[in-house]
């Protein structure tokens, strides 16, 4: 198992180099910083060129690209262009993002893995047609019109919780950003549970449990959900970084100033700095989220072993 983690530790770093690099490339030479922190005037060209000088952008990018990692790996994300930190916003934006994203994780697996398993022992019942049917409606509507409607029904008409979060974000207020958030990928756990739960009941090992006379609940739970559980594992694993970088539209609609809200200020800004430093916290989250999902295999099927 050491050698196994080593050896993944190993292959992020050219995957996390690439990464980097690619979305550095992207933002530094497809925009144009100065004319994003000039505004609407453009600025002339003694002044360009003091801005330049000021935040390393005279420099070739290869050069820029070097300092960037070389700061990176001693803490330091940069300054944006109003003077502050870049780590100072992430001390601010990551923790709120990451409430939200445990409330909408802990739906897909309290809601989606249960009604994936109850409607995988069920396939073909009205349970699971209507399960179907739902979560196929929950997938075709898009996420900004899901969250309207429950801002506007639940906040608005019915009073039953604030139209927007307050600056601290608790975990109370973000239960239903959170559930918007998490929406459309609770719909897909469902669906990967109930196919893999109907696929493995058929299974020698499980037809084997009953034979045995196991109770029914030791048999779904050790061993047919166990087995079940790795597509939706790798699936969950994957979404967390995807949550976090995907939150721009449910904390712009709440009010959330979280992650996503950051990258749409510095995206709008062209403030070059802030959306690099946080891309680059979010590729470090998937590379960890997807090794934690690979020795987790390994506690839900013994039969995989690494070396």
């Amino acid at each position: 198992m050491g050698r196994y983690v080593v050896r993944r530790l190993l292959q992020m770093i050219p995957v996390f180099i690439g990464a980097t690099l690619l979305i550095f490339l992207m933002v530094n030479v497809m925009g144009d910083p100065i004319a994003g922190l000039c505004g609407e005037r453009q600025c002339d060209a003694a002044t360009a060129a003091q801005l330049k000088k000021e935040f390393g952008l005279d420099k070739p990018v290869w050069q820029q690209y070097l300092t960037y990692m070389g700061n990176v790996f001693t803490g330091d994300f940069g300054t944006a262009f109003n003077g502050q930190k870049v780590t100072e916003l992430m001390a601010t934006a990551f923790p709120i993002t990451i409430r939200l994203t445990i409330v909408a994780i802990l739906f897909e697996i309290v809601i989606g893995v249960t009604l994936g398993v109850i409607t995988g022992l069920r396939r073909g019942s009205a349970v699971d047609t209507s399960a179907l049917l739902l979560t196929l409606v929950v997938i075709s509507v898009p996420i900004f019109v899901t969250g309207l409607l429950l801002q506007l029904l639940l906040g608005v008409e019915w009073g039953w919780i604030k139209p927007s979060v307050s600056t601290d974000a608790t975990f109370g207020e973000l239960i239903v950003p959170g559930l918007v958030l998490a929406s459309v990928s609770l719909a897909y756990v469902t669906r990967l549970t109930r196919t893999s739960i109907a696929e493995n009941h058929r299974s020698d090992y499980v037809r084997t449990a009953v034979a045995k006379g196991l109770p029914r609940h030791r048999v779904i739970i050790r061993h047919l959900l166990r087995n079940s559980l790795i597509p939706v594992v790798t699936f969950i694993g994957t979404d967390i970084g995807a949550l976090m970088g995907g939150a721009i539209v449910t904390e712009r609609i709440f009010n959330i100033h979280g992650v996503g809200y950051q990258l749409y200020q510095g995206i709008v800004r062209q403030n070059t700095q802030t959306v690099v430093g946080f891309v680059t916290v979010l590729v470090l989250v998937f590379l960890v989220a997807n090794l934690l999902v690979d020795l987790l295999y390994a506690v839900l099927d013994p039969r995989i072993r690494y070396a």
